[in-house]
C-alpha cells in the first residue's frame, strides 16, 4: 500500500455503515468515484478493497462493485455488492419502478439556493413546501450533463423525485428529497429546470463553488431488501462527512 493510499483509507472503518458477505454500504466523501475514476478523483472502489478486502469465488477475486451510482462531487450511503450474486439481486432491486414492489428507497438531503427566478414551483423566491417533480431527462455524454424536459422523446427518461422543505434560511433551502427513479444528474436537472440550483454545482447554475470541490447534496438514507434474508430490509442513515454550521442548521431544521 502507497502512503497516498495509507491517507485516503485512514478512518474508512469509522465510515463504514454497514458490512456483512454480500455488501457494504459507506459514507461517501466528495471527490470519491464509486467507479471510472478519473483524474483527480479518489477510487472509492478500491479502498474498499484495501479496507475491507475481497471476496474469494471459486479461486476468483470479486472486489467491491457499485450498485447505484453516486456523482463524484455527491456525498453520502454508497452501496456496493461483495459478491456476483448480491450484485444481479441489487441491480434489480435498484432497477424496480414505483409501481413495482420491494424496490429501494433513496433519501437526499440538498441545499438549495434561493433565487429572484421563478420555476414552475416556485412563489415570492420559494418553493411550495412539499411537491413531486416529474420531468424527462436527456443525457450528453460528451459534456457529462443532463437536462430535464416536459415533453417526451424517444431518447429521454422519465424522472421523478419527491421532496420537503425541511427549513429555509437567508439564503438556501433545505430540501428533504425522495428519489424515486435514478436518472443520471437527475436532482441537479430537475431543480435547474425550474431555475434552483444546488450550492456548490457550477455545472448547473450554482453562483460558486464549495471549498472542496464538492457540492451541497447528500445522500442521506437507503432502505432496500435484504440479498440473504427474504423478507428482511436494511436501512441505513448516514450524516454529512463533515458537519459544518450549515449542515447542522439543516439538521436542527
Amino acid at each position: 500500500m502507497s502512503k497516498e493510499t495509507g491517507r485516503e483509507t485512514a478512518g474508512m472503518d469509522e465510515r463504514v455503515l454497514f458490512i456483512n458477505d454480500d455488501l457494504i454500504v459507506v459514507n461517501k466523501r466528495a471527490g470519491e468515484a464509486m467507479e471510472g475514476a478519473g483524474r483527480g478523483m479518489v477510487d472509492l472502489p478500491k479502498l474498499l478493497a484495501e479496507c475491507c478486502g475481497v471476496t474469494k469465488i471459486k479461486g476468483k477475486e470479486f472486489a467491491p462493485t457499485a450498485v447505484h451510482r453516486l456523482d463524484v462531487p455527491v456525498s453520502g450511503c454508497a452501496l456496493f455488492a461483495r459478491t456476483p450474486k448480491a450484485l444481479a439481486f441489487l441491480n434489480d432491486v435498484f432497477s424496480r419502478n414505483v409501481y413495482q414492489e420491494g424496490r429501494a428507497e433513496k433519501y437526499y438531503w440538498a441545499v438549495v439556493e434561493k433565487t429572484r427566478k421563478t420555476g414552475k414551483l416556485a412563489e415570492t423566491g420559494k418553493l411550495a413546501e412539499t411537491g413531486e417533480l416529474v420531468h424527462w431527462i436527456q443525457t450528453n455524454v460528451k459534456k457529462n450533463k443532463s437536462s430535464a424536459y416536459d415533453k417526451k422523446t424517444a431518447i429521454r427518461k422519465e424522472g421523478i423525485l419527491r421532496y420537503r422543505i425541511k427549513g429555509t434560511g437567508e439564503r438556501y433551502f433545505f430540501v428533504e428529497i425522495e428519489l424515486v427513479t435514478g436518472r443520471h444528474h437527475q436532482i441537479r436537472a430537475q431543480f435547474a429546470a425550474l431555475g434552483l440550483h444546488i450550492k456548490g454545482d457550477l455545472k448547473y447554475g450554482a453562483a460558486r463553488s464549495e471549498k472542496n470541490g464538492g457540492i451541497r447534496l447528500h445522500a442521506r438514507s437507503l432502505y432496500f431488501p435484504d440479498p440473504s434474508v427474504p423478507g428482511n430490509f436494511i436501512h441505513v442513515t448516514a450524516d454529512p462527512p463533515v458537519m459544518d454550521r450549515l449542515w447542522n442548521s439543516f439538521a436542527s431544521s
